[in-house]
């Protein structure tokens, strides 16, 4: 018995019939109810040449239907999933709004609804192909440049379409198959920083949107756009996803794992007695300390605060986002294990966490390298230096507390540990020297790593880097070493955070 074709659904958007009349955008907000500020689909266009010769191009912008989808990756809970027929789709009941779908996307696609607090995009109007009903956009498009179709059926006019003529994709270097196709495209309106940036915060009928995690659209240098003469004159807003609380995370975390890293690592060496104040109390309280309020953050960036339990009872493990809540929640128990060990003075209980208490101090310091690789939107993190360079930072920030308890309680550690602050601020140092300086494969993140050393965020950068270039000398400036170590570490992880984010997608 022959089992029923499942079709596998593609769009093509014809630009050689688009006239840029937006009826798509506004039928989509209709249809689904799409509220002010935000977009599932949207008209770009750009002014090519100059006059008498100039144009307007348009592009029709949405999600791409990606065969291999990062966001359905990144999503922790399964909201963002894919149909059997290659409709991405997603579920609003069970998103909790962290926003790693919106990281993830190469296309910058998907936004957070601002009435319900959900993740949401194009979805194709699956709830209109599931009664037989073609998508919004195509019944109001009065030219006829937007179809839909089964690709595989060699009798579809999509699949023609695709196989017969000369089409292209977004960002096809991301390898994400997406199966939205441009017919007819110009190279300044698919290539999100092939054109301009307008100048005087004014497009051709709008004003720039403006905003503390506004992301400009265009290239971010004066006349540096890879194609000649391309002027962008309207385009919609564009929003970094994660601001300053997950910079915040990511140093509170690095505190949390360090802490005991560098202790135990002391400890295994004989530097510090498993049965001293910084081993019975300092490490496992202020080890638990940091890790709860990297949860609170954590929490607190959450849309859906209140769903993060969702994360532990239906995720979905590619996610790095469950790896890393599982992690620290298992790095939290081998904390209450050794606290409870040393109220009751067992230093072989202590030790035996330890055996735990090390990998899992680890692997939360750099968990997040994956978790920023799995955001393939930004090509800043995709870097494989990230995991050893968490860990480093994670040292520095752990020796760094543990030196100050150890002045302050006159400890005889206190002379090994300040060494250790000195030459973990200048691994940081040399690894950043060597992050910015081997180059970097893609456009996109020269142009980040720019917006980090002279751009935008360079104001946080530079006083990172001599901030811990200080630290340096922590065996003979002690307070101050420690003091602006710490805070030269946070300044560094919200540059590069942010500097991430800062280059359009779209």
């Amino acid at each position: 018995m022959e089992t029923a074709h499942q079709p596998r659904f593609a769009k093509v958007i014809d630009h050689t019939r688009c006239i840029g009349c937006h009826a798509c955008t506004t039928a989509c907000k209709s249809e689904n109810d799409v509220p002010l500020s935000v977009t599932r689909t949207y008209v770009k266009s750009v002014d090519v040449g100059t006059f008498p010769t100039a144009r307007r191009a348009f592009q029709v912008t949405r999600c791409n239907q990606c065969d291999d989808a990062p966001c359905v990756a990144a999503c922790p809970t399964t909201a963002m999933y894919r149909r059997p027929d290659g409709i991405v789709d997603f579920d609003k009941s069970i998103c909790i709004g962290c926003k790693a779908c919106i990281a993830a996307c190469p296309y910058d696609a998907i936004f957070i609804n601002p009435r319900d607090h959900s993740a949401e995009k194009c979805n194709f109007c699956a709830h209109r192909l599931d009664m037989k009903l073609e998508p919004a956009c195509v019944v109001v498009c009065p030219t006829e440049a937007i179809i839909i179709g089964d690709m595989d059926d060699p009798t579809t006019k999509v699949a023609q379409i695709i196989n017969r003529s000369p089409v292209n994709v977004r960002r096809p270097e991301k390898e994400t198959h997406p199966k939205l196709f441009y017919r007819g495209a110009h190279q300044a309106t698919l290539d999100p920083i092939a054109a301009n940036r307008p100048p005087g915060d004014l497009y051709a009928w709008a004003t720039k949107p403006q905003g503390p995690n506004e992301i400009g659209s265009g290239h971010p240098l004066p006349h540096a756009n890879s194609s000649a003469a391309a002027l962008l004159s309207y385009d919609v807003s564009h929003k970094a996803p994660w601001d300053w609380r997950v910079s915040l995370y990511t140093w509170t975390k690095s505190l949390a794992a360090g802490i005991y890293l560098a202790a135990i690592l002391f400890a295994i060496f004989g530097g510090i007695a498993w049965t001293s104040t910084l081993m019975r109390w300092v490490v496992p309280i202020g080890s638990g300390v940091f890790l709860g309020i990297t949860g609170l953050i954590l929490i607190a960036d959450l849309e859906h605060p209140e769903r993060f339990y969702l994360i532990f009872t239906k995720h979905q493990w590619r996610s790095w986002l469950v790896r890393g809540a599982f992690i620290i929640a298992a790095y939290s128990i081998v904390l209450l294990v050794h606290f409870l060990a040393s109220l009751s003075g067992n230093v072989a209980v202590q030790q035996r966490a330890a055996i735990a208490g090390v990998p899992l101090s680890l692997m939360t310091a750099v968990y997040t390298g994956y978790l920023f690789a799995q955001s393939k939107a930004r090509d800043l993190w995709q870097n494989p230096l990230l995991p050893p360079h968490l860990f480093v930072q994670a040292i520095l920030a752990g020796s760094c507390v543990l030196s100050a308890f150890s002045i302050a309680l006159d400890l005889p550690s206190r002379d090994a540990l300040l060494w250790l602050v000195s030459i973990s601020a200048l691994a940081q140092l040399l690894f950043v020297l060597a992050e910015f300086t081997l180059g970097h494969p893609t456009a996109h993140a020269r142009l980040a790593a720019h917006q980090m050393i002279a751009g935008k965020y360079a104001r946080w950068f530079w006083p990172g880097i001599i901030g811990v270039a200080v630290a340096i000398f922590a065996p003979w400036i002690w307070w101050i070493a420690i003091f602006v170590a710490l805070i030269a570490l946070f300044s560094y992880e919200h540059a590069y955070v942010q500097a991430g984010q800062s280059v359009p997608l779209a």
